[in-house]
């Protein structure tokens, strides 16, 4: 019960008191006169209505905060009758002998018309801060409509957009299309003219047209690795797998299978640690291994070696693949994963395409690929792969080198 409440009941209990008091005295005195009787009433009526009114506050529609309102209104309705009666007292034409009853009829029904004053006002107030929540509820709403509908013209143009890009997408699709067939026939014919020449006149050639055949030879075998590897760029999200759960220890397996001969060649040493089971495209996740250690055994000084490890970094696993080659300037760090970018002149002339590729793979897959090289210290190329349900890799899955 709140304080504000318990003060207005208290102040009827008060009333209905002083009336008691008043008959029992009238009574105890012998005096049971008309008037008496009516000073009786005229203040227990005052106490029942304060104390109903106390107990009605509860439930009536008034915010609890605006009791102290009524209170005041309350009290200052006293102090106005009071005041009155102190006035009328100290009047040199006026009688001040005020009987205890009429008194407190006058204190009762200045109390009444208080309350029933501050009642009236804290209704209005409690209505006028209920409707300015109720307009402040429709301003936020009307608000959260306008941002509906703003996000929904902003759908409108990204569901345009998509179907722009997708459109491209089907165009550089059939762009593909012909880069693999049309444009790499010119270059087999090309390439099979430039063997046909030498084979035929090579006896009466000089050097300077064997080097010359051999130049025409090369650009045409480049001009082909980058149509190839523009066909494979250009088709990472088009035409990839479903991603399913994925052993890298596998997917690396298969690669260096296939890089046997160039390890081979190069007597590369090829050091590995065991790799976690993630979810991905087994197909483009091995493209992106092959990049990568290819290009740390091309890129390496005197014997290769390279080191290929895995480790869990908070929601993410980062695989790594070093190697002790001629490394990468850092201010070149993040233009090797431009596509057609190459640099230094060190190494072998690739088609630019490969690391671009790497990237594309790894981003395909929620992913992100850097460098951390230093001239001359070599280069560590790591990539980041989502971690969730997947297999932690076991101690001993892999064990030595390759």
């Amino acid at each position: 019960m709140a304080r504000w409440q318990q003060f207005i009941l208290a102040l009827g209990a008060v009333f209905l008191a002083a009336a008691v008091g008043l008959a029992i005295r009238s009574l105890a005195l012998g005096d049971v006169s008309p008037a008496v009787a009516l000073d009786v009433v005229l203040i227990s009526v005052p106490g029942v209505v304060l104390v109903h009114v106390g107990r009605w506050l509860p439930d009536a529609d008034i915010e609890p905060a605006q009791y102290p309102r009524i209170v005041a209104w309350g009290a200052g309705g006293v102090a106005v009758l009071v005041t009155v009666i102190f006035m009328r007292a100290l009047h040199p034409g006026v009688s001040a002998n005020f009987s205890f009853g009429t008194t407190a009829v006058s204190v009762a029904i200045g109390s009444i018309a208080g309350i029933a004053i501050g009642v009236r006002e804290a209704q209005a107030t409690t209505r006028a801060k209920r409707l300015a929540r109720q307009y402040e509820e429709l301003r936020r709403a009307q608000a959260v409509e306008r941002k509906n509908e703003q996000l929904k013209r902003t759908q409108a143009k990204l569901e345009e957009a998509n179907e722009k890009l997708c459109r491209s997408n089907e165009r550089l699709e059939q762009f593909a299309h012909a880069a693999s067939h049309d444009l790499q026939e010119p270059l087999r014919m090309v390439r099979s003219y430039l063997q046909l020449l030498d084979r035929r006149y090579g006896d009466e050639l000089d050097e300077d047209a064997e080097e010359f055949i051999e130049y025409a030879a090369d650009g045409a075998d480049r001009m082909r690795a980058m149509i190839e590897g523009l066909l494979a760029y250009s088709r990472v999200e088009a035409q990839g797998d479903p991603f399913d759960a994925v052993d890298l220890n596998d997917v690396l397996d298969d690669v260096l299978r296939d890089l046997q001969l160039k390890i081979e060649e190069s007597a590369a040493e090829i050091e590995r640690e065991p790799l976690p089971t993630v979810r991905g495209d087994a197909g483009q996740l091995g493209q992106l291994f092959q990049n990568l250690v290819r290009n740390a055994i091309d890129y390496s000084v005197g014997r290769s070696r390279v080191h290929v490890s895995a480790a869990r970094e908070g929601p993410r696993w980062v695989v790594s693949v070093r190697d002790e080659g001629v490394g990468i300037d850092s201010a070149d760090a993040d233009r090797v994963f431009d596509i057609f970018q190459r640099v230094g002149e060190t190494g072998p002339r690739g088609s630019g395409i490969g690391l671009a590729l790497c990237k594309r793979i790894v981003e395909r897959h929620g992913g992100e690929i850097w460098v951390d090289s230093e001239p001359g210290e070599g280069s560590t190329f790591r990539f980041s792969l989502p971690a969730g349900t997947e297999k932690a890799p076991a101690a001993d899955a892999v064990d030595g080198a390759a």
